[in-house]
């Protein structure tokens, strides 16, 4: 029913093909009038309600529902197919009307749309605008009492209410639904103005998908991300994109993703658009009315955020890692405003997993350095990062892994031990795999200077390995180059290139340039492997040992029981320096094994002390004649003797190896001790000239010692030489002949001494005996005390 005044011209559109109009007036007067006319259309003809071709879509504009005026259903709805329109369109409304109209499309997410239309639902109460002024689309049943359509998120009135809308003007925004259905209902009043031209919509869908194999958690829009779930799929990356469809306003949606342990998530946005709210629900004058936050947690840490992005202020990052510190990663998306048609945030997010498995301790700071410490582990094998981001420039948490330089991803492997457990470390590289290309290939003559892919494994100098042992040191600059440190550049396979440190720390650093590393992105194939091991144990002792005229190397070294339970196996490594142009006796007084297996105890003496040398000298089992070793000369020391020991326990062997600095003998010293004259009684010059050979070896061809390793109690010289004969065989078998040193013994101790000394004895021993004679009689009283009772 239609009532008011109207003075322009009104167009009223059947929806069939039959009009009934009624014309009442309370009172009729001569100021009453109306007029009107008809005329009959094909609907071919009118383009507004059926569009061109309507003879192609025969249900543009729904199928009518049997028994009722207005209520149409839509089935898969696609681009400029479905035509929701409200009865008697593009003409006035009819009143007292309660049409439904269920959408449907073959995809989420449906869109429901004005283009090129206007939307006049209960817009205007009468034509004067002065007096009736035109209302603005407003939302909200409160603003809507007359004329107004609603809007639910489904198939019937039990889904959530997206809003109540009427007024006129342009429809602002779409409406997407969070799935394939909507319900829209248009209700009018029972009596209005003949004014209102109702709606037109449009139908489509919104591409995309939310996410990747996920699974729903409690709320709204909140989502579980698994590894697990991506492995199922057979899929290496998932996908997930903002919010597209409409939420009410103080909106959270959530995206815990969730790794495998040991391993950490990348999040990317491939495409990142930040605009303004465009379609709020509740207006918000302040910043930040929406926003997306990443957090490094598997919850909202506030503390551990690693990037908000606002509507108001913030910039879109695209194609930049965000990577968390372990396996998981939490996102939220808050909405103070709400939004018909989706966020203002556009993104399309993807995330991975990458294992982050290491052989050490993670350095903190660092995007792939590790500490390798004895206390953890005495052995064991280490490769490059499994965790290839560190090859496109981030690390865990979002470090670096470019050096500050800007020149190379550096990842450095700290070996540190403590003294009290072991003094060595053992490093062995047996495989090594880099790609030569072009310029990133290192000269061979200069690797450590060169910017190819190389591998460096050196000792650092004291103050560097003081730095490494406080956790003070950062970047560790490569040393040592000419200290018999190590670069590879070259493919390796099935190698054995080996460095024992001389002290606590061994360093190891694999060095890419860069933007070259980039090209080791997502390979599974290590770039290097190697084995790693803590020697040299507080049962072996010192493992450096002087150069000294002689002395001793005894094991076990006992004294470390007191300080250190003993191992289950030993692996000791003894460096024995000689002084310079001096010749080198060894022996041993004892060598025992318990064992005759060479598995389980084996002792051996190298020259040279790289990997597979062959050793001087080696036993297992009894030993027997091995212990009679021959000199060493000069030419064949080039650096320190390396004695090794490796047993499968402590008890397995045991020995004490002595050794003696020998030097070429002077001719006069040697003819004056084959004419019978000591050591002592040589002439003072001579002696001073030629301290290091006071005594010349008999049967030696010439070795000396010095005179103070002559008549000490230790036999220094080595046993005569078969085959060799000089004169000093004939007046002196050894260092120790008792007719050699008896002189030197009666000069250096005068006979009083001797005599002091022995009364000095008798005194002592007087005097523990009255003292022993008193603590009997003492305890022969005490027995003979009667207690009464």
């Amino acid at each position: 029913m239609f009532c008011g005044e109207t003075e322009q011209a009104q167009t009223f559109i059947s929806e069939t093909n039959f009009v009934k109009l009624q014309f009442q007036v309370d009172n009729y007067t001569e100021q009453t009038y109306w007029a009107f006319d008809s005329k009959a259309h094909l609907p071919v003809t009118v383009y507004q309600r059926y569009g061109q071709h309507p003879e192609l879509y025969p249900n543009r504009r729904g199928i009518a529902t049997p028994g009722t005026y207005c209520e149409r259903a839509f089935v898969d709805c696609r681009l400029q197919t479905c035509y929701v329109q409200s009865p008697a369109f593009p003409g006035v409304t009819p009143r007292g009307l309660h049409c439904r109209y269920r959408l449907n499309t073959t995809l989420p997410h449906i869109k429901l749309y004005l283009e090129n239309e206007e939307f006049n639902v209960d817009g205007q109460r009468c034509e004067n605008i002065m007096t009736c002024p035109m209302r603005p689309i407003s939302s909200g049943a409160e603003h809507c009492p007359h004329d107004f359509i609603r809007i639910y998120d489904g198939r019937d009135e039990r889904a959530p209410l997206v809003g109540v809308f009427c007024g006129m003007g342009r429809f602002p925004f779409s409406i997407i639904g969070t799935g394939n259905s909507l319900l829209v209902e248009f209700v009018t009043s029972p009596a209005g103005p003949l004014l209102h031209s109702g709606f037109h919509f449009n139908v489509g869908s919104w591409p995309g998908r939310n996410q990747t194999a996920a699974s729903r958690l409690k709320g709204p829009c909140s989502w579980l991300l698994t590894q697990a779930a991506l492995r199922h799929a057979g899929i290496q990356e998932g996908v997930f994109l903002s919010v597209v469809h409409w939420y009410p306003p103080h909106t959270t949606c959530t995206y815990h993703i969730q790794g495998s342990p040991g391993h950490v998530v990348r999040l990317s946005f491939p495409s990142f658009r930040i605009n303004r709210i465009e379609s709020p629900m509740e207006p918000w004058d302040g910043d930040c009315g929406e926003s997306l936050t990443l957090y490094d947690a598997s919850w909202p840490d506030d503390t551990r955020i690693i990037r908000t992005f606002c509507d108001t202020f913030s910039r879109p990052q695209e194609k930049i890692d965000f990577v968390s510190s372990s396996e998981s990663m939490f996102v939220r998306f808050e909405s103070k405003t709400g939004s018909y048609s989706g966020s203002s945030l556009y993104y399309w997010a993807q995330y991975d997993f990458f294992n982050n498995s290491l052989s050490g301790d993670r350095v903190p700071g660092t995007a792939c350095d590790e500490l390798i410490p004895s206390w953890r582990a005495s052995r064991g094998t280490l490769r490059s990062p499994t965790n290839t981001l560190v090859y496109r420039g981030v690390g865990p948490g979002g470090v670096a892994s470019v050096a500050a330089s800007g020149d190379a991803v550096r990842c450095t492997y700290r070996f540190v031990t403590d003294s009290r457990l072991y003094a060595r470390v053992e490093v062995s590289v047996h495989r090594i795999k880099f790609r030569e290309a072009g310029s990133y290939s290192p000269l061979v003559n200069s690797c450590w200077d060169g910017r190819g892919d190389r591998l460096l494994l050196w000792e650092p100098p004291p103050a560097q390995a003081s730095a490494v042992l406080s956790g003070q040191a950062r970047e560790i600059p490569p040393a040592n180059r000419s200290l018999g440190g190590l670069c590879m550049h070259q493919s390796l396979e099935a190698g054995n290139i080996q460095l024992v440190s001389r002290g606590p720390v061994l360093l190891l650093q694999m060095s890419l340039p860069w933007p070259g590393a980039e090209r080791y992105f997502r390979q599974e194939a290590p770039l290097f492997e190697a084995r790693y091991r803590f020697v040299h144990g507080p049962l072996c002792g010192p493992a450096a040992l002087a150069a000294s005229a002689d002395g001793q190397l005894v094991f076990p070294h006992l004294e470390a029981l007191a300080v250190a339970p003993p191992p289950r196996a030993i692996d000791c490594r003894w460096e024995l320096n000689v002084h310079w142009k001096k010749d080198l006796y060894l022996h041993f007084e004892k060598l025992t094994f318990t064992t005759h297996s060479c598995s389980e105890a084996r002792l051996q003496i190298l020259l040279e002390d790289i990997p597979g040398a062959e050793p001087w000298f080696s036993s297992c089992g009894d030993g027997g004649e091995q212990r009679k070793l021959p000199i060493l000369q000069t030419d064949q020391l080039e650096g320190p003797v390396t004695v090794t020991l490796t047993a499968s326990s402590p008890n397995a062997v045991a020995f004490n190896l002595r050794w003696t600095e020998l030097q070429r003998g002077s001719a006069s010293l040697g003819r004056l001790q084959a004419a019978g004259v000591s050591a002592a009684e040589s002439p003072p010059d001579l002696r001073s000239n030629n301290d290091d050979c006071a005594f010349v070896c008999p049967g030696t061809g010439g070795m000396c010692i010095p005179a103070k390793l002559v008549c000490n109690g230790v036999l220094n010289c080595p046993p005569p030489v078969p085959g060799v004969v000089d004169a000093v065989v004939e007046t002196a078998t050894s260092d120790e002949d008792p007719a050699h040193c008896a002189p030197v013994r009666v000069d250096g101790y005068p006979r009083w001494t001797l005599y002091a000394g022995a009364a000095s004895a008798a005194v002592l021993a007087l005097a523990a005996l009255a003292l022993l004679c008193k603590a009997c009689c003492c305890c022969g009283k005490q027995r003979g005390i009667e207690v009464p009772y």
